[in-house]
Formats: structure tokens, C-alpha cells, sequence
């Protein structure tokens, strides 16, 4: 299964089925679960947690040490859910003193070319599209997508079951259970069609809806819109986690798309 051209440090804990391709380097301090699979030319460095029945294919780079002046050696991690795929020249580097690890969850989907900075948290069932480039600390939720060559300032917040477009430019909060659109990046609707995929009702989805035309269609400020939800709307999950989520926010959550804008402010 692990091929003689695969350099393996005697300190590695491989785990039984697991398959690693020829020139793949694994170094010390690594640890593979059961049943995944490495194709050739993946390096896997130190501090490297890797869950079992993952697919990590050629020219990948895990666990590298953070492109981040203010490192300064200590010991941090890349943690890797069970059935993740991490496709072709992916980049994912370790914590820092930060959070101490970056952590991508189960189920994920990382494709090509994709970076993902140090101290990031990336959820459960989340799929970053080809080239997306995610700056340190980001959090991104359970569910969410990300379409191709998006970009993704450092400290930003996606919510869970959030949708964001190709090319998009994230410079503030995406709240949960929307699409983000345009340029600048704007609120462009509920993901409803997400939503029903993931067996929502459509009444949950009718709240969601009349929570965030709340939030952007009313003429409100943030600080009102929220009082008037959790005034007036039934509590939910769903509505705890809009209110929670921007209230929480430290870069501002998207605004609504308005014709002809130039820039966020």
C-alpha cells in the first residue's frame, strides 16, 4: 500500500489501508487515519493531524509553517476531518499562537490551487472552489460554499450554509443562510436552494427569509433590525444564529447590493 519511493520519518504513525503514491514525503510528528489515500509529490509536515478515508492528491503541501512574521517556531497543528478531499497543489499551513492549529473539518471538499492561511477554521460539509485564497483566521462555517478564485481578507467570518460567488472579494462578515453576490460583495438573497437540499423546511426557510428582509429591506440600522427580530419573531435556532452571529461581528457584515456602488465602506 505506501510505495518504496515514499519517504516516510520513522516517527510518523500511519495508520492500517492507507495508500501513499511514489515521491510523497511524510515527516515526523504526522498522523494518518485509516483508509485515506495520498497520491505522488504530496509533502505532509510536521504537526500534521489527518483524519481517516481522506484523498489528499498530487502536489499538496500540508502543515507548512505559517507565513506569519510574528511565528516564532512554536509547536502548532493542521487538523484534517474523516472524508475530506484536498485536491491537486492545495496549500494549508499551521496555527500559530493564535488558535495554536488549523482546523478543516469532515466531509470537506478543498479543491485545486486553494490556500488556506494559518488559524483558519474551516466547518464540516464546506467546499472551497478552485483557487480560493483564504487569509489567516478566517472562520467559515458548516455547509458553506465557496465558488472559484475567491478571496478572503484575514479575521472574516462566512456563516454556516452561506453561498458566495466566483471571484468574490470577502472583505466583511457573510451571515448565515445567504448568497453573497456582485462586486462589491453584496447580500443577494436567502440560499434557498441550498437550504432545501439540505432537508429544510420551507417554513424554516420562509423565517430565514423574513428575518433577513428584517435585516436589509427595512430601512433599520443592525442594532434595530436585531431588536425588532428578537421582539417580534418566534425563537429558533435559525433566528439565534443570524442575531448571535452579527451581533458578534468584528469586521461588519455585507450590506445590500445598491446600484452603481463603487466600494464598500
Amino acid at each position: 500500500m505506501i510505495h518504496p519511493h515514499t519517504y516516510i520519518h520513522p516517527n510518523a504513525k500511519v495508520a492500517q489501508n492507507v495508500k501513499i503514491d511514489p515521491f510523497t514525503v511524510i515527516h515526523h510528528d504526522v498522523e494518518i487515519g485509516k483508509g485515506t489515500w495520498i497520491g505522488s509529490n504530496v509533502t505532509i509536515m510536521e504537526g500534521a493531524r489527518i483524519g481517516n478515508n481522506c484523498r489528499i492528491f498530487p502536489g499538496a503541501v500540508i502543515a507548512a509553517t505559517p507565513q506569519d512574521l510574528k511565528f516564532n517556531g512554536e509547536k502548532t497543528y493542521v487538523e484534517i476531518g474523516d472524508n475530506t478531499t484536498i485536491r491537486e497543489f492545495v496549500t494549508i499551513h499551521r496555527g500559530t499562537m493564535d488558535r495554536l492549529k488549523t482546523r478543516i473539518g469532515n466531509n470537506c471538499l478543498i479543491m485545486a490551487y486553494s490556500h488556506i492561511a494559518h488559524d483558519c477554521i474551516i466547518g464540516n460539509n464546506s467546499i472551497l472552489s478552485n483557487s480560493s485564497q483564504i487569509a489567516g483566521h478566517v472562520i467559515i462555517g458548516d455547509w458553506a460554499i465557496l465558488g472559484g478564485v475567491c478571496a478572503v481578507h484575514q479575521f472574516v467570518r462566512i456563516g454556516q450554509h452561506a453561498f458566495l460567488s466566483g471571484g468574490s472579494l470577502v472583505g466583511k462578515d457573510i451571515p448565515p443562510y445567504i448568497k453573497a453576490v456582485r462586486h462589491p460583495l453584496s447580500y443577494g438573497g436567502v440560499n434557498s436552494i441550498g437550504l432545501k437540499r439540505r432537508g429544510f423546511t420551507l417554513e424554516q426557510i420562509n423565517q430565514i427569509l423574513d428575518i433577513y428582509r428584517i435585516i436589509y429591506n427595512k430601512g433599520l440600522n443592525i442594532s434595530q433590525a436585531l431588536e425588532y427580530i428578537e421582539e417580534e419573531l418566534p425563537a429558533t435556532d435559525a433566528r439565534d444564529e443570524i442575531v448571535t452571529f452579527i451581533r458578534e461581528s468584528g469586521r461588519g457584515v455585507i450590506k445590500r447590493y445598491t446600484t452603481g456602488a463603487m466600494e464598500e465602506d
